[in-house]
């Protein structure tokens, strides 16, 4: 049988679903996912298997316009996910239609990418919209850009996408698999595990403050029972932060750890140990050192 293998990029505004989508491909969560936008900060990957092609998704950050570092850093891993993959995928909301935002990717992909690299046009979140809505935006879509192919999804519920790997499986290079065959993503176990934490303290805490912090594995024990202790460090920028991840007596520490813990375990498939610890660090979002743990480049400047 002949083998394909490549890497898919699959890009777009913050929470147009790259992440949904990511974890519906692989069939497993190996990214997070939650309903702020901007909570992916790396380029993520999970490992799928269709027919004969192993097709690796390269879910990026959203592309939005940068303010800060950390902005700028993510918005760089973003391009340079498409820039390095075989196949790149545009994700749009539906119901949100040809935004500036998208207008602005279109416009940086016909700069970016080079003419032999195939683009597609996934319209995601369709049972959010009526079908003339659909028709009317795909038009749109597809005069701004030649996509090799456009499909219309919903990441969340499914339709759609199994299309949509099949076609991308069947774009792929010819080549052996880049990857064991039980391998479901390319992240240090250790980067899955803060991730997995940090959507926890995501999902429970409000407004900047998500933005404002993040996580880093210290400590990774095998032990002989089988489990596993993990030691992690919140980093967040002020001490009135600091108060907030505590919360009262330590509740909110105490759910974020159980929350990310019980996810951890039943990744791994084994009993962990988790422990938190929450540090201030003023200009954790200047440290070298914070990014290269985030699988981000440090960039100095505008660059």
């Amino acid at each position: 049988m002949t083998t394909r293998a490549g890497f898919v990029a699959l890009i777009g505004e913050p929470n147009a679903g790259k992440s949904t989508l990511t974890n519906r491909m692989v069939g497993a969560k190996v990214s997070i996912v939650t309903h702020k936008v901007q909570t992916t900060r790396t380029r993520i990957r999970g490992v799928a298997i269709e027919g004969g092609s192993q097709i690796v998704f390269v879910d990026t950050p959203g592309l939005f316009r940068p303010r800060r570092r950390l902005d700028r850093a993510m918005v760089a891993a973003a391009w340079g996910g498409a820039a390095d993959a075989d196949l790149v995928v545009l994700l749009v909301e539906a119901h949100r239609g040809l935004t500036d935002g998208v207008r602005g990717i279109i416009e940086a992909l016909e700069q970016r990418m080079s003419p032999v690299q195939k683009v597609a046009l996934a319209i995601n979140k369709i049972d959010r919209v009526k079908a003339e809505v659909l028709l009317d935006l795909t038009a749109k879509l597809n005069a701004a850009y030649p996509f090799a192919q456009t499909f219309m999804i919903s990441a969340e519920k499914g339709h759609g996408v199994d299309d949509l790997r099949r076609w991308l499986a069947g774009e792929l290079p010819e080549g052996p698999w880049l990857y064991p065959e039980d391998q479901i993503a390319d992240l240090p176990m250790r980067m899955i595990a803060a991730e997995m934490t940090r959507e926890k303290l995501t999902l429970r805490l409000h407004e900047e403050l998500p933005y404002q912090l993040t996580v880093e594995t210290e400590g990774w024990e095998e032990r002989r029972d089988g489990s596993v202790r993990i030691d992690q460090v919140v980093y967040v920028a002020r001490d009135g932060h600091k108060g907030i991840v505590l919360g009262n007596k330590g509740a909110s520490i105490k759910a974020i750890s159980t929350a990310a813990r019980a996810e951890i375990a039943e990744f791994l498939g084994r009993p962990v140990h988790l422990f938190l610890q929450v540090k201030v660090r003023e200009n954790w979002q200047e440290e070298a050192a914070r990014y290269s743990e985030m699988g981000l480049e440090f960039r100095d400047g505008n660059s």
